[in-house]
């Protein structure tokens, strides 16, 4: 265990009541997209033709939503690592990412249980123009173990 504690989402960021968890930057490529839609049958041309896109009303092409929230899910994994479990995720989708925007995905831990296992996290999803890709985004994971007193350390 470092001296960070068992559960810091990245070295120095403690997963207690209040911390808020380091932002995480995902680039988004047509070359992303495309591998998405194949991994998930999901092969919308507003996803992957630049002129059916357009003659849509769109800007260009967009990502998937649930490759928004898969990235977020991923984020969040990188917050536990190991040392818990996600046992609920929700959001609502909301702008559109765009090939070329970044999706920064950042959180605050609202709550903890009583025994500190327990945490109910709000998150954000949204890209560098200020694009809120997911809203109402709230996740709630279950601790491994107690979590550590502040400076503990095991040696390692």
């Amino acid at each position: 265990m470092s001296a960070d504690g068992p559960w810091s989402a990245l070295p120095g960021t403690p997963l207690i009541a209040g911390s808020t968890l380091p932002e995480i930057s995902h680039p988004i490529t047509q070359d992303g997209i495309a591998a998405y839609a194949a991994a998930s049958g999901d092969h919308n041309p507003i996803h992957l033709d630049e002129a059916f896109a357009r003659a849509a009303g769109l800007p260009g092409t967009i990502a998937h939503g649930m490759l928004s929230f898969g990235l977020l899910a991923t984020s969040l994994e990188r917050w536990v690592a190991g040392r818990g479990r996600v046992t609920a995720l929700h959001c609502r989708f909301a702008g559109m990412v765009r090939p070329g925007d970044h999706l920064r995905c950042r959180g605050t831990v609202r709550s903890a249980s009583a025994d500190g296992r327990r945490l109910e996290l709000e998150l954000e999803a949204v890209t560098d123009l200020g694009v809120r890709a997911l809203t109402h985004a709230r996740a709630t994971i279950e601790m491994d173990g107690p979590p550590a007193a502040p400076g503990a350390d095991d040696g390692d």
